[in-house]
């Protein structure tokens, strides 16, 4: 673990085994930056600030919600930081913390062994960058917590702007028609650009309930502080509120998507069932031609029997075949005609 001492002379990192004076001296604001709570880290923070093993045990295990308890003289936050992952999977990177009246725990993770694990400090990094260079001098341990949380909420925020970006190609390739040629592919970054929003306002909405309920249990802040408190949560509340207008947004361009894949749907079916029809007719025009010229394949193979028949032999009896074949294929030639098939 990491000791810092934060006073007016700035940053000063200090060793371990001077934590205990540190903290009875009471001078300047404690930051203890735990990379992760492992049993060895848990026992020293048990027996050098007195954690309950409740809240010890939830630094040690993967916390999946955010969750805050308050103490007489500390409160206990988890909350968690989104980090887009590949194929649409959002990992939850876990911070936790103790605060109390002149000391600020933070612990990093545990985390998912696919998370590169220098993500988990990008913002307590950015804030100890900003005290070493003395361009922020926290006089509280809860003015540390904030900054900490607003180089969080930044970088959510970013995150959406991203994810706007990117929503704003998928709604291109959909009115230019290029999505038509690749669907599938144009579907699976559509939901993935959706989930990851989803990912993020569900982060947010979590950990503004968790500064909205630390209002009312953080006994030991100054009253001076509630504004922060209350800002903090506004904050979380603001980067739910993008999440969720972009997620409509893009829901939008899902509907549009539908409507257009159904529109040519439609249409596709109506030129087929007008293919259909006209092969129809064609399949009963050449039915009934083919049922008139059989007629008088029909009689000369009947009247070219070797068989005696009336006629047979006689220029009446050609001529009474011709009639009759004559007479056949005009009766069905009317008969389709008003049948509609010819």
């Amino acid at each position: 673990m990491d000791v810092y001492l934060i006073d007016e002379s700035g940053l000063t990192r200090r060793p371990e085994e001077e934590l205990p004076d540190l903290l009875v001296a009471g001078e300047g604001v404690v930051w203890v930056d735990i990379p992760q709570c492992r049993l060895y880290e848990a026992d020293v923070l048990g027996r050098v600030f007195g954690f309950s093993e409740i809240a010890l045990h939830d630094c040690v295990n993967r916390n999946h919600v955010s969750k805050i308890q308050a103490y007489d003289d500390h409160v206990f936050t988890v909350l968690h930081a989104p980090l887009l992952g590949s194929h649409g999977h959002v990992h939850y990177i876990e911070l936790d913390q103790f605060m109390g009246t002149n000391y600020l725990v933070t612990i990093h993770g545990p985390l998912n062994p696919k998370a590169d694990p220098a993500v988990a400090f990008l913002d307590t990094n950015a804030v100890m960058e900003r005290i070493s260079e003395g361009k922020f001098r926290p006089k509280s341990a809860f003015e540390l917590s904030s900054a900490i949380i607003f180089a969080m909420t930044r970088r959510e925020i970013d995150m959406i702007a991203g994810l706007a970006e990117q929503s704003g190609h998928l709604e291109q390739r959909v009115m230019s028609g290029e999505v038509m040629k690749d669907s599938e592919v144009f579907l699976t970054d559509l939901f993935q650009v959706w989930y990851e929003l989803l990912a993020i306002r569900t982060i947010a909405v979590h950990s503004s309930a968790t500064y909205d309920r630390m209002a009312s249990l953080a006994r030991f802040l100054p009253p001076d502080h509630a504004p922060l408190v209350a800002d903090l949560a506004d904050r979380f509340e603001m980067v739910s509120s993008m999440a969720d207008g972009q997620r409509e947004s893009l829901h939008g361009v899902i509907e549009f998507f539908q409507t257009r894949v159904s529109t040519h749907l439609t249409i596709a079916s109506d030129d087929l069932a007008q293919i259909s029809v006209r092969q129809n007719d064609d399949m009963r025009k050449i039915s009934a031609w083919v049922a008139i010229i059989a007629v008088p394949t029909a009689v000369t193979g009947f009247m070219g029997q070797n068989v005696p028949y009336p006629g047979f032999g006689t220029e009446a009896g050609f001529y009474a075949s011709t009639t009759v074949m004559l007479v056949m294929a005009i009766v069905l030639y009317v008969f389709f005609r008003r049948k509609n098939w010819l």
